[in-house]
């Protein structure tokens, strides 16, 4: 059995066998084994269970996803949804800054945050520090990092087509972003 999170309604894939006792946050529906809450199925006995996964604030180096909601010349602020691959709870986002020279790790100083994200920009990103009292200071420097979904002026999901590029697939139109490379790929 995988160590995989899951999420309310995704199947679970069980071992060869008897199937097991279902236990708390998991249940069957049409002969087939489901999770009721975001967590990690596990063994407790002869017992099937998924324990609630508890969400914790962002500390240095962690991974978070979170969507920009206001840009700057200066930084990008970013709703921080996601920290270390669980989501947070709605309304209890934080807030993280991208800071011009944190965009990239070379050529700092010709960085123009308008041609790297735009509102609404999904952004994955490594947090460095705390900033201030209110808000996280996060990076886009290494070549996974940076925006992993937007959407194009015509409301299409945007695809990437070099780290600094990202296409419109229904007008052709390219559009400046800083993108992430995407997983799965050398």
């Amino acid at each position: 059995m995988a160590s995989d999170l899951v999420i309310p309604g995704q199947p679970i894939p069980l071992p060869r066998g008897p199937v097991p006792q279902l236990g708390r946050g998991i249940y069957e529906k049409d002969s087939q084994v489901r999770a009721s809450l975001v967590g990690v199925p596990r063994f407790e006995g002869s017992s099937l269970v998924i324990s609630r996964v508890r969400p914790q604030p962002p500390a240095s180096n962690s991974v978070v996803l979170g969507s920009i909601t206001r840009l700057s010349p200066l930084q990008a602020l970013l709703s921080i949804m996601v920290v270390d691959g669980i989501p947070l709870p709605p309304g209890e986002e934080f807030t993280g800054v991208i800071r011009s020279q944190d965009v990239r790790a070379t050529e700092k100083d010709k960085v123009k945050i308008g041609d790297c994200f735009r509102g609404g920009d999904v952004v994955r990103g490594l947090v460095i520090s705390l900033g201030d009292a209110r808000s996280y200071f996060v990076t886009t420097a290494r070549n996974d990092l940076g925006v992993i979904f937007a959407t194009s002026e015509a409301g299409a999901t945007m695809e990437p087509v070099s780290w600094q590029e990202m296409r419109c697939p229904k007008t052709g139109k390219v559009e400046k972003r800083k993108c992430a490379k995407p997983e799965g790929l050398p």
